[in-house]
């Protein structure tokens, strides 16, 4: 986040003073971008970060709720596998294509796959997290 920041604002000064902005440097910060949020998803559930409506799940009995817990993990690990494949399967196309951003000629693919490990990792994260509910469910 702090070097997207600092790219931005020293583009913005180059711009301005000097009429020479950073070559690539929206890539640059794009690029940073998916690094910073891939990279802080499963970090986040592990913490138990990401925003949980519970409106309509607190009015449930217990076991409806225990049941809604252990589908919405399950909803999550099968979003989080699909991502995974998916985005690893584009990464190798994008590999073997070649493909690399314009300005600055940076390939693709690397990013591509930076998703793919990281939604692998949340992947792991809601199985731990939906095993250790099972288990404090059952032992209750």
């Amino acid at each position: 986040m702090v070097a997207m920041l600092g790219l931005i604002v020293v583009d913005i000064i180059a711009s301005g003073v000097f009429n020479w902005p950073i070559p690539g440097g929206i890539e640059i910060v794009g690029f940073l971008g998916v690094v910073v949020i891939a990279f802080s998803i499963a970090h986040t559930q592990f913490l138990h970060g990401h925003i949980e409506v519970e409106f309509l799940s607190t009015h449930f009995p217990k076991k409806i709720r225990k049941i809604n817990d252990g589908v919405i993990y399950f909803l999550g690990m099968v979003l989080f596998a699909l991502l995974t494949w998916k985005s690893y399967e584009f990464g190798r196309v994008l590999q073997t294509s070649g493909e690399v951003s314009m300005t600055q000629e940076i390939p693709f693919y690397p990013f591509v796959y930076s998703i793919a490990f990281c939604s692998l990792t949340v992947l792991l994260v809601l199985l731990a997290q939906g095993l250790k509910a099972i288990i404090n469910h059952a032992k209750k």
